[in-house]
């Protein structure tokens, strides 16, 4: 079956997976309750982890810095409540690895203020003060990619940002955290705009939604501030839309080279819910310590939107909203995207967007997998116009290296859309993801070599 272009404002191919969003998208933000103790993993992002300087039995402040970054390509870490350092040992994390962590205790009877910093102007502050403020406050994409904001949006020498791009797509099923974020964090929003604008040198900026979420585009468009040079751009629904490079094409007709970032065609693309965070936080010059998760799926009693301390255990969790007794599988982030976890006591991390819960009788266990019936259904679906098919052979049988310089494997963003709807139930993402992995792998130990 292919999967033709029928609209102007979008990418060729894709998938059209169920949304499964009405359960939570009409679901106002709710506070979580704290939990007796904060697991806070130092490696929570792309980059270096963060480095501890606070001691074990110290008292600390919400909002107080933990942590400080470990390099450039990285971020530091505040607590998310008052309370008392109790170990700093390893602890699990999602990709079953183990990181340094805090245990942080919190104080039972604290009013959990946030400590105030040193707030930012963004009429005033310098396009580096901004960006060095956005490390500062610890802020790393939110839409589940986690890489640190200031790196993201430092330009580099010989290129220009022209238009800056918010991502209010979330294109993945059942997640709808950013959709509540556009209708309850305006504010934010055009605040965040305002420091993105200045510190990319953006002339403008472009929100893009995608039309199941009619009434945040609306209800955005009748409060842009005057003089603000932002504009609304509704999508058909379409997944990943999501994805920067096919954000970009449907929005801007741009294409994103082979290997190259949106910034060589002049654009920066942020998420949304990361926009809002950077306006709630810098002008106060505060880091942050929360966000805002979407948790549902057919195993979760009280579903919904929750602004959530990061480092909240995981299975914390999913005793305050209730699940069914007969859990089969819990994923962090969306069906598609997001990972199977395998531990219920690791923590909320900040690229956490959602938290998905299933039963035994919804998820169907792995089909058979049958040999590659040549039918092109991946190829009419991927959106960056790979062959997963020959993909699929190669890795088949470790041609790891021809897949990465004759078959851009590289360029695969894993969005799954080939998995989805190969008839043989072929696992060709999770081959491309091993496959990637190992390439990597390969040019780490090439370069030890030669600067050696």
């Amino acid at each position: 079956m292919a999967f033709f272009n029928f609209h102007k404002n979008t990418f060729k191919h894709g998938i059209h997976p169920p949304e499964s969003k009405d359960e939570t998208n009409k679901l106002p933000i709710k506070q979580f309750p704290f939990p007796p103790v904060i697991i806070l993993p130092m490696a929570q992002h792309i980059g270096a982890p963060s480095q501890i300087v606070v001691r074990e039995g110290q008292e600390v402040h919400r909002g107080q810095l933990l942590a400080k970054a470990g390099g450039y390509v990285s971020v530091p870490l505040h607590a998310p409540v008052s309370g008392t350092i109790r170990k700093i040992a390893n602890v699990p994390t999602i990709s079953g690895k183990m990181s340094q962590g805090i245990f942080l205790e919190a104080f039972p009877s604290s009013t959990q203020e946030v400590l105030e910093g040193e707030p930012i102007d963004p009429e005033t502050a310098t396009p580096e003060e901004i960006l060095q403020g956005i490390q500062d406050a610890g802020i790393v994409g939110l839409g589940g990619a986690a890489f640190p904001t200031h790196v993201k949006l430092k330009v580099p020498d010989g290129k220009k940002c022209e238009t800056l791009i918010i991502n209010g797509v979330e294109c993945e099923p059942y997640l709808t955290t950013d959709h509540r974020v556009m209708l309850e964090q305006e504010n934010d929003i055009f605040t965040g705009i305002k420091y993105l604008l200045k510190s990319t040198g953006a002339k403008k900026a472009i929100i893009g939604i995608e039309s199941n979420k009619q009434d945040a585009a609306d209800y955005l468009e009748k409060y842009i501030p005057e003089g603000l040079p932002v504009s609304i751009k509704v999508l058909p629904v379409k997944y990943p839309q999501g994805a920067e490079k096919m954000l970009v094409t449907a929005i801007l007709g741009e294409e994103i080279p082979s290997g190259k970032l949106p910034i060589e065609v002049g654009v920066v693309v942020v998420n949304v819910a990361t926009t809002a965070e950077i306006g709630r936080l810098l002008p106060h010059g505060q880091g942050i310590q929360e966000r805002v998760i979407t948790i549902t799926g057919p195993g979760v009693k009280k579903k919904g939107n929750y602004t959530i301390p990061i480092g909240t255990p995981l299975r914390f969790v999913l005793e305050q909203v209730g699940v069914d007794e007969e859990i089969s599988e819990v994923y962090m982030g969306g069906p598609m995207m997001g990972v199977a976890v395998s531990n219920l006591n690791i923590s909320i991390v900040k690229g956490t967007s959602g938290i998905l819960v299933f039963t035994k009788k919804d998820v169907k266990r792995s089909p058979k997998t049958y040999p590659c019936i040549k039918c092109g259904a991946c190829v009419d679906a991927c959106p960056i116009l790979l062959n997963p098919s020959k993909l699929g052979i190669l890795a088949k049988f470790e041609a790891y290296d021809e897949m990465a310089s004759n078959y851009n494997l590289m360029d695969c963003f894993e969005c799954g859309s080939c998995s989805y709807v190969c008839p043989s139930h072929i696992p060709l993402v999770q081959y491309f993801r091993l496959s990637k992995q190992i390439v990597r792998k390969r040019e780490a130990i090439k370069k030890e070599k030669v600067d050696a």
